[in-house]
């Protein structure tokens, strides 16, 4: 991957795409889009394609190997796997921080209510523990 600043989407997750024959076939909704660092997408995406604390989701050591397919076709060498599952962690960070001062604004400045805000508030921390607590087994994959 090279260095440097590209156009982010920030937004890369399965919600944001189009499938085709059940399959990803285009990035849709890219008003958030602006500069940034690959890992900043690649993190997000780890987080919202592979990573997931919801009981119906495979379990965590599958979802390791997920994160791995994840690095491996985009291109990841070692010191950017090394970094891969903090920049999911900054994310999930930055997205409940995103809903937090959209709650904090009385839900006027987005066209979620506030009760949708909150369920994603409770969401993003719920991902963030389970991340958390499986760090350690997601890097391990990464090595």
């Amino acid at each position: 991957m090279g260095q440097g600043q590209v156009v982010c989407h920030h937004d890369p997750g399965p919600n944001n795409v189009v499938f085709r024959g059940g399959k990803p076939s285009a990035f849709i909704d890219f008003d958030m889009a602006a500069p940034g660092e690959p890992l900043e997408d690649i993190g997000y995406m780890a987080w919202t394609w592979c990573i997931s604390s919801r009981p119906d989701r495979s379990p965590s050591a599958y979802q390791a190997v997920q994160v791995r397919l994840l690095a491996v076709a985009y291109g990841l060498g070692s010191s950017d796997r090394e970094k891969m599952i903090r920049a999911a962690l900054k994310r999930q960070e930055l997205n409940l921080h995103f809903w937090k001062t959209h709650l904090a604004n009385g839900a006027q400045t987005h066209s979620a209510c506030t009760e949708e805000i909150q369920d994603r508030i409770d969401w993003t921390q719920r991902e963030m523990t389970y991340t958390q607590a499986n760090q350690t087994s997601f890097e391990r994959a990464l090595e």
